[in-house]
């Protein structure tokens, strides 16, 4: 009788170490993370979504399954990133930091006009540990992790009419968002802000209502700006951070060797964002220059823009209490 039971108990050890064995590349190829966008492939958004699952896989060197939900499937960012917060439908996302703001005062901060000085100021902050604080708050409060910073969108006016120094930008009729600090800042600048909806701006431009708007060069030629407002005036009064986030709660389930690829592969994915989005935004400004349907204009005063918007710049920053942010990002030179 104890033989049979050793027997037995030899022959149980054996069938769970082959059930293991067997179990464990099942398990690994188990591992699926589910990322959304609101654009399709051609998106730069999209492309360093794709990278960023490149380079886990890469990094991570076991299977791994992605999925992309594109052309808003499943909403919008700020659905995208309540979802992460929660830890449901989407492990990643880029999300504007305008969508972290319910969870993260100091967030909108990454967004405030004139935080950086040009593109070369603008990527080596990004490279840098200056928003390091601005991460760690939405951690705590929002359980999302900002793994890499992808963007690269720079704003300028687009107006119905040649402007080229302060004289000629002074009470400037302009559209801008609904977030206090566009009004606040473009008030400081000398210009007559107005928050319209932005379905409305064309029409808008076109009856007289504004005489110009500030967008990025893609939005200028999805909205066809260019046929109420062709002159693109370079303000460059702001660039455009766009995190790639990643939710915390998915983040804690994985295996260490995974975590560490996540976080590996969101930084070189959002310097590669960066490229991508940087390179398309200047080409689109040359096609649709070279085209004959927008004149770009070289702002004379920009030194002066800088000047006015510093103590708005400040007073923001110690209402979102960002102050070390500021401070670290106008400390890299």
């Amino acid at each position: 009788m104890k033989l049979l039971n050793k027997t037995a108990g030899l022959l149980a050890v054996a069938c769970l170490t082959v059930v293991a064995a067997v179990n464990a590349p099942t398990l690994a190829q188990d591992i699926t993370l589910r990322g959304a966008a609101q654009f399709g492939d051609d998106h730069a958004y999209n492309k360093t979504l794709l990278k960023f699952a490149e380079l886990i896989e890469k990094f991570y060197g076991k299977p791994i399954k992605f999925i992309l939900h594109r052309s808003g499937e499943l909403g919008v960012e700020k659905d995208y990133f309540g979802y992460m917060s929660m830890g449901t439908s989407v492990d990643y996302a880029i999300v504007a930091p305008s969508h972290m703001s319910t969870f993260s005062k100091m967030a909108p901060i990454m967004d405030m006009p004139f935080l950086f000085r040009d593109l070369s100021h603008w990527d080596k902050v990004l490279d840098s540990e200056a928003f390091k604080p601005i991460a760690d708050d939405v951690a705590g409060k929002a359980d999302v992790m900002l793994v890499g910073y992808a963007g690269g969108g720079v704003r300028n006016l687009i107006v119905n009419k040649p402007v080229r120094n302060m004289d000629e930008l002074k009470s400037l009729q302009l559209r801008v968002m609904g977030a206090p600090i566009q009004s606040r800042m473009f008030s400081a600048l000398t210009l007559a802000p107005t928050v319209i909806n932005y379905q409305e701006v064309y029409n808008a431009i076109q009856t007289g209502v504004i005489e110009a708007l500030e967008n990025e060069s893609a939005s200028l030629q999805s909205m066809k700006f260019y046929e109420v407002a062709p002159n693109i005036v370079q303000t460059q009064h702001a660039i455009t951070v766009r995190p790639i986030c990643f939710s915390g709660k998915t983040f804690r389930k994985l295996p260490k060797d995974l975590q560490a690829a996540i976080l590996k592969a969101g930084k070189k994915a959002g310097a590669y964002g960066r490229k991508i989005e940087s390179a398309e935004d200047q080409s689109k400004l040359e096609q649709m220059q070279k085209e004959g349907k927008i004149k770009i204009i070289a702002f004379k005063n920009r030194a002066k823009l800088l000047e006015l918007a510093k103590p708005v710049k400040e007073s923001y920053a110690k209402e979102l209490s960002a102050e070390q942010v500021l401070n670290a990002v106008s400390a890299i030179q």
